[in-house]
């Protein structure tokens, strides 16, 4: 009886604001906060300066290095996605480096690298000069492109390679060009595969410029960190700077929104309101596209003109020993550049390398003394330990929320959604930050060692992903047998737990492998709030030994790319085993 009535949607919404009312009247009369909320630092000026307006220019920055660094991530995931297609193998190769090794080490390290280690290689006088002119600013912008378009040039290379191979047969045999095929069959069809995930890109982009404080950059969350140092409105400072990357995100999710449904092959008779206000943002964009296809059909050859003349026929021959010389130089170029770095490799300081090994991989244990955490542990050991009890962790809290986040009913429904949409929503390092300096010590009374609290940071961040990862495997059976299961008088748990989620499990084994992956990586970010995991080991030598500093960073990233990487590979072995075999195309 009751569970009948809880199907209507009134006895829903009445539920969910029930819920919604007692936690209010809890944390506003009965929790005992104890903390007195002053919004006017924002509005007044203080005898540190207006924080208001030191929101504002870190937010300023936040945008800058958000848009300059998607055009990069743009150029090169484009420039290296069509490279690892390419049948010349050096180029592909080349590609084929840039993107796992890019994509396999944590963009902090890359930051570190390029602010910390990089200007050591120029002389005295233009490192000085570099530093005059905002290196750290380019530092992160630049890192920030180049690390997002390693994943962009995966995306643009799978959707170019979703195109059936039949489709290509037939431009060519209907007398289509390369050109033409690129312009009228591949990018169209491609780009309707790719936008979303493209998106996605963009989105995480905008969330990974706030990695930029690490290097001091005044983004918008070295501004909120600055505000709580010095007024300590803690929650103020964190609360303004999550509603910030929460509008940000709202903002380039719409415009994507925007974007795909003028993707939308669409009838005129079922045209929605939104795909006529895309139809008028996108229209300057149709009629340049008008106005150079007519300027191509306009300059087009007919038929009797085709025919090769003998300058043509000796252009084609020049073009054809001029596509061999660059690739000749290319190869000379890539052979010069591996000698360099060979070179570089080889005059290591390999002794400085070698001395501290054991503080990267262990930190102090097991001569740690009482008040380190686990006897000194650390270093890579402490990143695999707090990757494998989050990466744990989040799987049960995922697999709650992904099937909450499918259910009918609101009650489980909207709760769910509004926890994986903030979470996902805002940067990592401002979780870590909420739940060391905030919800743990002052919401819940509880004093951790940091490396719990950047545990249990992962572990509620990571769900929020998984959680989606649970609801498309979920999504992916078939309803019919749902409805067989419901037949059959299975309750909802029971088909949950014998008929969808085995079957569902099967399917997320390679992304789950991602994820790990991911949390692997994102330890180095527990670094803010000093966890002695890898990334904070190796700054922390750095600052001991200060004149090696090429030295101890590309042996930090060799050991998150080694794990990364051979974890990559098994992902991609599972998904090849569950997942058909798909076509390579060749460009």
């Amino acid at each position: 009886m009751l569970k009948r009535h809880f199907e209507k949607i009134w006895v829903q919404n009445v539920a969910l604001l029930v819920l919604t009312a007692l936690t209010v009247y809890y944390f506003a009369f009965v929790f005992e906060f104890k903390y007195d909320f002053d919004w006017a630092v924002f509005t007044h000026k203080t005898q540190y300066g207006h924080m208001g307006l030191l929101m504002l220019k870190g937010l300023n920055t936040t945008l800058t290095i958000t848009f300059y660094s998607s055009i990069i991530a743009l150029a090169m995931g484009t420039i290296f996605g069509l490279a690892r297609l390419s049948k010349f193998k050096p180029v592909y190769w080349f590609a084929t480096c840039y993107v796992e090794l890019f994509r396999n080490t944590p963009l902090l390290i890359q930051l570190f690298f390029w602010n910390f280690a990089l200007p050591y290689a120029f002389p005295e006088d233009l490192r000085l000069k570099l530093f005059d002119m905002h290196f750290e600013f380019w530092c992160a912008t630049v890192g920030c492109g180049i690390f997002t378009g390693a994943f962009m040039a995966e995306i643009i290379r799978a959707g170019i390679q979703s195109i059936p191979k039949g489709l290509l047969e037939a431009s060519y045999s209907s007398g289509l060009t390369f050109s033409q095929t690129l312009r009228k069959v591949i990018l169209p069809l491609a780009f309707r595969e790719i936008i979303p995930p493209l998106g996605s890109e963009f989105l995480n982009n905008m969330k990974n410029t706030s990695l930029a404080m690490t290097i001091g950059v005044t983004e918008l969350c070295w501004s909120m960190t600055e505000v709580y140092s010095l007024t300590y409105r803690t929650f103020e400072a964190f609360s303004v700077a999550t509603l910030v990357y929460l509008g940000l995100s709202l903002a380039i999710a719409g415009i994507l929104y925007i974007v795909n449904e003028r993707l939308k092959i669409m009838s005129p008779d079922r045209i929605t309101p939104l795909r006529r206000v895309a139809d008028i943002l996108f229209w300057p964009i149709d009629f340049l596209g008008r106005k150079l296809e007519y300027v191509f059909w306009y300059f087009r050859k007919s038929p009797d003109q085709r025919t090769i003349s003998p300058l043509r026929q000796s252009l084609r021959v020049v073009g054809k020993q001029t596509v061999l010389a660059l690739k000749i130089l290319f190869v000379a170029v890539l052979a010069y550049v591996l000698y360099e770095v060979g070179t570089a490799v080889y005059h290591f300081n390999w002794e400085i390398i070698w001395a501290n090994l054991k503080t990267l991989l262990i930190w102090r244990f097991p001569d740690g003394d009482d008040t380190e955490f686990f006897l000194g542990l650390g270093g890579l050991a402490g990143s695999l330990l707090m990757a494998a009890i989050s990466i744990v962790g989040s799987f049960f809290i995922g697999l709650v929320l992904g099937m909450g986040r499918t259910a009918k009913n609101r009650v489980f429904r909207i709760p769910s959604l509004l926890y994986i949409e903030i979470i996902r929503g805002i940067p990592l390092i401002l979780v870590i930050l909420w739940f060391y300096q905030a919800i743990l010590p002052v919401v819940f009374k509880v004093d951790l060692d940091a490396f719990w609290a950047a545990t249990i940071a992962l572990t509620f961040f990571f769900g929020a992903y998984i959680a989606e990862t649970v609801r498309g495997g979920i999504e992916n059976i078939p309803s019919g047998q749902v409805e067989a299961a419901k037949a059959s008088g299975l309750t909802y748990f029971q088909t949950m737990r014998k008929i969808i989620l085995p079957q569902a499990l099967k399917q997320m084994l390679p992304a789950l492998v991602g994820m790990f992956i991911a949390d692997f990586k994102d330890t180095s970010l527990a670094y803010i709030i000093g966890v002695m995991e890898l990334t904070r080991a190796a700054y922390a030598v750095n600052n001991r030994i200060m004149v090696h500093p090429f030295e101890i960073y590309t042996t930090v990233a060799v050991l998150y790319f080694v794990f990364s990487y051979f974890m990559s590979l098994y992902a991609k072995r599972l998904e090849r085993r569950l997942s058909p075999e798909t076509m390579r195309i060749e460009m």
